[in-house]
């Protein structure tokens, strides 16, 4: 039978301070709940979930993101100059025109959206006269500031325990765009994987235009002088200029480099008859990767984020499917990239995050990597391309 308690409930007044599962069936396996207290911290609740080898922290405050992780002695996440979790009320997403959201920003796995994802822009949309009005949109939009206000822990049984972490979290106002996220965050004990189901409804009487990007985000082990992203695609292009300058390194990566200017690059990448693709971040050695797995139906972009800054800086890469490109949302609808959803219809998107400690590991990546890529050349664009820069 499956074992389902709720830590949160704001409906019907629920809400534990702590709790905790340590009967689940299999050694070393775990779930936690507790709040942070002090500094920019105070408040912040989170949920660390332990399948035996591999564990994560799920911030229930910070619209269930996941903070960091480690499986067996590889940490999996990065250090950023933000002493978090950060608790939202400390995050002014309007600061230094639309990039507060920065300020809060230190999680291994932060969803950017719904309502817009990308660089601060202006919107025009009708008020609530239905005259059109401009409307400021900040980078990456609102939800990964909101707190859930549902949280579930299900432990299913079976020959192997899955440990399921559930969460609601609402993005709405009046005369806002309305969108619940329904999020179902699984691991089955001893695995090396979690994978991530996201509903997005549209909770409005009128269609309303959603933007989702996963920024998942790898320090070292992974990430170090001589790493590579490996992932089946028919193309890579530069966001702009900047990034056009490293291009014929595009999938390599520094150590630690003062100064260094963030680049990007854009990919279509390239999947299996049902959408099914996958990236992978691996050390030099070939003998430690991260994986992202996520299906081209869901998610048909894809975004490097290369940052190999000093440590202190936040050395750190970016791994990012999405519905769209994080450009401004204006740049997106103009080229035909946003989805939209009608009233009461969903988008569901699945991910899982899987990590590899032996080459031999890795090499099965490589070798599902090459079997998608098949005989499709990769293309490289020297120059940014007019249709996805913004």
């Amino acid at each position: 039978m499956t074992d389902i308690s709720v830590l949160t409930d704001t409906a019907k007044g629920i809400w534990l301070d702590e709790f905790e599962c340590a009967d689940i069936g299999f050694a070393g396996a775990s779930v936690r709940k507790r709040v942070l207290r002090g500094g920019l911290t105070d408040g912040v609740e989170v949920v660390e979930v332990d399948n035996g080898e591999f564990s994560y922290t799920i911030l229930p405050t910070r619209g269930m993101g996941i903070w960091r992780g480690k499986y067996r002695e590889l940490d999996v996440g990065w250090r950023a100059p933000v002493p978090g979790p950060v608790h939202p009320s400390f995050v002014n997403l309007q600061d230094r025109g639309g990039l507060g959201w920065l300020t809060g920003f230190d999680e291994a796995i932060v969803r950017c959206g719904l309502d817009n994802n990308g660089a601060p822009t202006t919107d025009v949309v009708p008020n609530n006269m239905g005259v059109p009005s401009e409307v400021e949109l900040t980078l990456h939009g609102r939800i990964a500031n909101i707190p859930a206000c549902r949280v579930e822990v299900r432990i299913e049984p079976g020959d192997v325990p899955t440990i399921v972490v559930s969460g609601d979290v609402e993005e709405a106002a009046l005369f806002y765009p309305g969108f619940r996220l329904h999020t179902e965050i699984s691991t089955r004990c001893g695995s090396n994987a979690f994978t991530i189901v996201d509903t997005v409804t549209n909770l409005k009487a009128m269609d309303a235009e959603f933007e989702l990007l996963y920024h998942c985000n790898f320090g070292p082990p992974f990430l170090e002088a001589g790493s590579t992203l490996e992932m089946p695609a028919r193309f890579v292009a530069p966001r702009d200029e900047g990034a056009a300058v490293g291009i014929d390194t595009y999938a390599k990566y520094l150590g630690p480099t003062d100064g260094y200017i963030e680049q990007v690059y854009w990919y279509e990448p390239l999947a299996t008859d049902d959408g099914s693709t996958l990236s992978m971040l691996r050390n030099a050695a070939g003998d430690r990767g991260v994986v992202v797995r996520y299906n081209t139906q869901q998610m048909p972009c894809f975004s490097q984020w290369k940052n190999t800054a000093s440590v202190g800086d936040g050395y750190v890469t970016g791994l990012e499917p999405g519905t769209d490109h994080p450009n401004s949302k204006t740049f997106e609808r103009q080229q035909g990239r946003l989805m939209s959803l009608k009233p009461g219809a969903s988008h569901e998107i699945e991910m899982t995050i899987e990590v590899h400690d032996d080459a031999t590991g890795v090499q099965s990546i490589q070798q599902e990597i090459a079997a998608i890529q098949g005989d499709t050349q990769l293309i490289v664009h020297s120059e940014p391309l007019s249709h996805l820069s913004g």
